[in-house]
């Protein structure tokens, strides 16, 4: 036993990483490659300045890993970060920072983005709870429904039911989206795909337009990969969060739906050189992202910088993430934004069989997740059709929606595509082994929507304030005759009859059918 600025302490437990609730005290692990000292601060809820810094006494290291036991803390009564001290020297990429607060990368809970849309008291840095898992879950199992056999909806916890038309009691949240569940039967459903909801910053980039407060709204600018986007629960979880979001997936299960998380491992919400400094870039910047020979950020994201997925340290967080949600919160799939990102070297190549793809499809825990890649990145890698598989990855086919929204359209010369499309895409997906790999969808939640398919010839994203630089320009779409909302009865009807027709084909196809919720009533966006 240490005593260490009045508080009893130990060598912790080496293997656990993050702060772990054990009898008598709580384990903090952490680790560095590059760093020379760690500091462990305790803060009070909601206060700026920590109460107690307790630095990780040099033979508590073992390796690049910090572990310690505190005793006689009560998880409810504070809030952590860490302040990680090393070398400076930009173009090696290495930008160690003693004075920022860090927020722990296995950090179960995120303080100060609790209420939507208000900005942290911490502003630039952010501070973790420890967790209590002790959610009964009964003797739910998992559907484990054949993929065969699945129809997915993507939506929007947030958006699903913010309005008032949902009549949920508690809207844009995991128990407004629990209330709908009959709803979701009632569609036919059987697996809800969940766009973000890991914890990410919706104020970065808030901003006045018109008038207008806009966010950050969508999702995919993660600030931590283990908690869950305490914004979305309907009631304040301290110590507990993430109970509400297990009661919505529990619920699910038993009614017969899988749930699956859209995760972002292709970035963090630091962004590059002039973004936020909170975490990663503080513990190992060299490590975490893929840096350029001179230190700067390569950005196959586009979102200004990209996680160095191959990189063993990294690997190894992002499995032992993926783990964690099956385990503690009984996730049934993953969609994977820009998964092709995940298959890149240190260097920026894409790999012949990159080993965290490969870890993930032989993985033990893993082995009846469903694993669906967006086969593509904005570095221009584009692998419909050719992602790593090992017979267990699935992949959005994004020449489905191009093939299918050209000729829904009627653009001469489709119908042959069309119909590849429609029994399978077999010129993509030759092996036979593959036969389940094709998820069919027309919209998502990138572009328009179904019935703005049918609305508008070119993008109108004027309202956001970025100038209509934003979006995809190649929609294929087809305004009916008349660019926008219109009162034209005939026009109306043609607009609901194209929306009828590719549901119908979208149905009919071989393959997974993933409809965009919205769709099946009109909306706009």
């Amino acid at each position: 036993m240490d005593h260490v600025n009045g508080f009893d302490v130990r060598p912790g437990f080496y293997e656990i990483n993050g702060a772990t609730a054990i009898p008598g005290g709580v384990n903090f692990t952490v680790h560095s490659h590059g760093a020379t000292a760690i500091e462990l601060l305790l803060f009070q809820r909601g206060e700026e300045e920590p109460y107690a810094v307790l630095p990780f006494p040099d033979r508590y290291r073992i390796g690049n890993v910090y572990s310690m036991i505190v005793f006689k803390l009560n998880i409810e009564e504070f809030e952590y970060a860490f302040r990680v001290d090393g070398p400076r020297d930009v173009e090696k990429g290495l930008i160690f920072d003693k004075t920022r607060y860090l927020l722990d990368p296995y950090a179960r809970a995120v303080t100060g983005q609790s209420q939507w849309g208000v900005k942290s008291v911490m502003d630039q840095h952010y501070r973790a709870r420890v967790v209590k898992d002790d959610f009964d879950w009964g003797n739910m199992s998992r559907p484990l429904i054949p993929m065969e056999d699945l129809v997915i909806y993507e939506l929007h916890v947030r958006g699903f039911t913010i309005h008032e038309s949902s009549a949920v009691a508690a809207p844009g949240t995991f128990e407004g989206l629990r209330e709908k569940i009959p709803y979701l039967k009632e569609l036919g459903v059987n697996a809800v795909e969940l766009m973000p909801i890991f914890e990410f910053d919706e104020m970065q980039d808030a901003r006045q337009v018109d008038g207008e407060q806009l966010y950050n709204y969508w999702g995919y600018n993660t600030v931590s990969f283990f908690a869950p986007n305490t914004s979305y629960a309907s009631g304040l979880e301290y110590n507990r969060e993430g109970n509400e979001l297990k009661r919505l997936i529990q619920d699910c299960n038993e009614n017969g739906i899988e749930v699956y998380l859209d995760v972002v491992f292709n970035h963090t919400a630091e962004g590059n050189e002039d973004g936020p400094f909170f975490s990663f870039k503080g513990f190992d910047n060299n490590i975490y992202y893929l840096l350029t020979p001179g230190g700067q950020y390569y950005n196959f994201s586009g979102c200004g910088n990209t996680l160095n997925c191959n990189h063993p340290i990294v690997h190894q967080m992002i499995m032992d993430c993926l783990r964690y949600w099956v385990t503690t919160y009984h996730i049934s799939g993953f969609r994977f934004d820009l998964a092709s990102i995940l298959g890149r070297n240190e260097d920026g190549t894409p790999m012949n069989k990159p080993p965290l793809l490969q870890a993930m499809a032989f993985d033990p825990i893993l082995g009846d997740v469903k694993l669906i890649a967006e086969a593509w990145d904005a570095g221009g890698l584009y692998q419909v059709g050719s992602f790593p598989a090992w017979n267990r990855w699935a992949e959005w086919n994004g020449r489905y929606r191009d093939d299918m929204r050209r000729y829904l359209k009627g653009d001469a010369g489709c119908a042959q595509a069309a119909a590849l499309r429609m029994v399978g895409s077999r010129d993509i997906y030759q092996s036979g082994e593959r036969k389940n790999a094709s998820v069919n969808f027309i919209t998502c939640h990138d572009g328009f929507t179904l019935w703005d398919l049918y609305s508008y010839n070119v993008k109108h994203n004027e309202k956001n304030g970025w100038g209509g630089t934003d979006g995809a320009n190649d929609n294929n779409s087809w305004n009916c005759g008349i660019e926008g909302a219109t009162d034209d009865p005939e026009i109306n009807t043609l607009r609901r009859r194209m929306v009828r027709n590719a549901f119908a084909l979208l149905m009919c196809s071989r393959g997974i059918p993933m409809f965009l919720a919205g769709d099946e009533f009109c909306n706009t966006q």
